[in-house]
């Protein structure tokens, strides 16, 4: 089951909701739903309330939040103190870490910004009865996902980590739209890559993509490596259960297939970079042996009439009439001979 993927191009935002009195601005989102998957915004004060009612789980979304909200997140679901640093810090490579009845998810998230991808960071707490997501940077909202886990009550039921896992579904699916712009942009390269001109700006495009793949390489894969972990996660935990490891399964699909496709286009970018340097240096050396044969053409008649640059008194032939013309016809039949030689070797 995948989500539909967000715009890549749309520029990052926090989701546009209806604030919730008591909720600093970056709340963006703080939501009770119910044992019938039924939503209830409510505030960060009233989070003790609803978890104490031991009904349905509480999704708090946040983006860039201050210190002061992640405290208070810390002091109503008991979060460790490690994981709140990183949550605040930001800056952290993909991984899942289990702190006591709790877990904590980091992944990168990237989209298309003035052409440019940006990258960001989702972490993500997840408890018994609460989830909890932290934006940073280039995120796309989670608005769409929200909405997608709210059509479906009955899913819902399986409690926070089906949303951890519609969470992660989305950013997956956001990553494959920017992939497929790379093999775009590499299709309309192999016009100039075979062009019979040196264009340093074709190289400077190819390694700018090959840049930018290496670093979308360094978001999606470790991914693959915190999926596979949240599929062996002990289901007598509680935290992902056995029915939402197989929603888990198909994202970790997702990650491996876009990251064959990464791979793939690497490849085929350090292949670009070599055919196209071989080109040229083969183009160039099509250039040195026409100037070479060139050369020689010119050196023969050169080397025959300096002869009779030098100022001797017995110089040959100088007395014969015909001496000149034999000269002259000497030199043409040189040069002709030269020329079919290099016009046989391919030189001209």
């Amino acid at each position: 089951m995948s989500l539909p993927a967000s715009d890549p191009s749309s520029p990052t935002q926090p989701a546009s909701t209806e604030a919730v009195p008591g909720n600093p601005g970056c709340v963006i989102n703080c939501v009770h739903y119910d044992d019938q998957g039924k939503r209830h915004d409510i505030s960060l004060d009233a989070i003790s309330e609803v978890i104490a009612s031991d009904d349905g789980f509480v999704w708090v979304g946040l983006y860039d939040p201050d210190e002061a909200v992640l405290l208070k997140l810390q002091e109503e679901f008991c979060l460790h103190d490690l994981a709140v640093e990183d949550a605040r810090n930001a800056h952290q490579r993909p991984k899942a870490e289990t702190y006591g009845n709790s877990l904590f998810v980091v992944v990168n998230t990237a989209q298309m910004v003035d052409q440019r991808i940006q990258y960001g960071e989702t972490h993500a707490f997840v408890g018994p009865r609460f989830l909890v997501t932290v934006r940073h940077g280039a995120s796309l909202s989670y608005a769409p996902v929200r909405a997608r886990v709210e059509r479906e009550p009955d899913l819902l039921k399986m409690g926070p980590s089906y949303c951890l896992y519609a969470v992660l579904d989305f950013v997956v699916d956001n990553y494959l739209p920017i992939t497929l712009s790379f093999r775009d942009t590499l299709d309309l390269l192999e016009k100039d890559i075979f062009a019979d001109s040196y264009k340093r700006s074709t190289v400077v495009h190819l390694y700018e993509l090959k840049r930018e793949l290496n670093k979308m390489r360094m978001a999606v894969a470790p991914l693959q490596d915190v999926l596979s972990q949240l599929r062996r996660y002990p289901p007598e935990s509680g935290l992902v259960p056995d029915e939402v490891k197989l929603y888990i399964r198909d994202v970790h699909d997702h990650a491996v297939r876009i990251s064959d496709v990464i791979d793939t286009l690497r490849e085929m970018l350090g292949t670009a970079l070599s055919v196209n340097l071989s080109l040229v240096t083969l183009a160039q050396g099509e250039t040195v042996k026409r100037l070479g044969a060139w050369a020689a053409l010119l050196a023969a008649p050169t080397l025959i009439t300096s002869w009779y640059g030098m100022n001797f008194t017995h110089m040959p032939e100088l007395d014969k009439p015909w001496a000149y013309p034999l000269v002259i016809i000497g030199v043409g039949a040189v040069c002709v001979g030269l020329y079919r030689l290099f016009k046989r070797a391919k030189w001209l």
